[in-house]
């Protein structure tokens, strides 16, 4: 069986808020991940992969709040999901010109995602215990 790949995500939060971005073909919207450089920890790439990918900067909750797994490129991806408290969000950083960057509640940041297993991890960050129960709770 073949290893998965490890990557690191930050789910950026500001005032109830989330911040996506899009992916760089500009086609799926997205929050900031990235792989995992040796030498350095999980958090650590999140904290790095938000910077570069969103200009942004923040705290992480010290504990992941999950996993989920996607497949690409002939292989599987492991992405270790940190919430990030978002401090500043700066107009100048590296990958400014490569992606959109948009804050959005997480209803719609869910409506976004096409990851199944990130849409629940992102309903639970805000007390809910699944993605389409989060979805239904605006139905009603």
């Amino acid at each position: 069986m073949a290893s998965s790949i490890r990557q690191s995500a930050a789910i950026p939060v500001r005032s109830g808020q989330i911040c996506m971005v899009t992916s760089t073909n500009g086609r799926r919207w997205i929050i900031p991940k990235g792989m995992i450089d040796p030498g350095h920890t999980a958090g650590e790439a999140a904290l790095q992969e938000a910077w570069e990918e969103a200009g942004l900067v923040g705290t992480l909750q010290p504990e992941p709040v999950g996993s989920y797994a996607y497949e690409k490129w002939g292989g599987t991806y492991l992405v270790t999901v940190f919430v990030m408290n978002v401090t500043d969000a700066l107009d100048e950083y590296p990958e400014r010109n490569a992606r959109d960057r948009e804050w959005l509640s997480p209803v719609e940041a869910i409506e976004r995602i096409q990851e199944p297993g990130l849409r629940d991890i992102i309903a639970h960050v805000f007390g809910f215990e699944d993605a389409e129960m989060l979805l239904r709770s605006v139905e009603d």
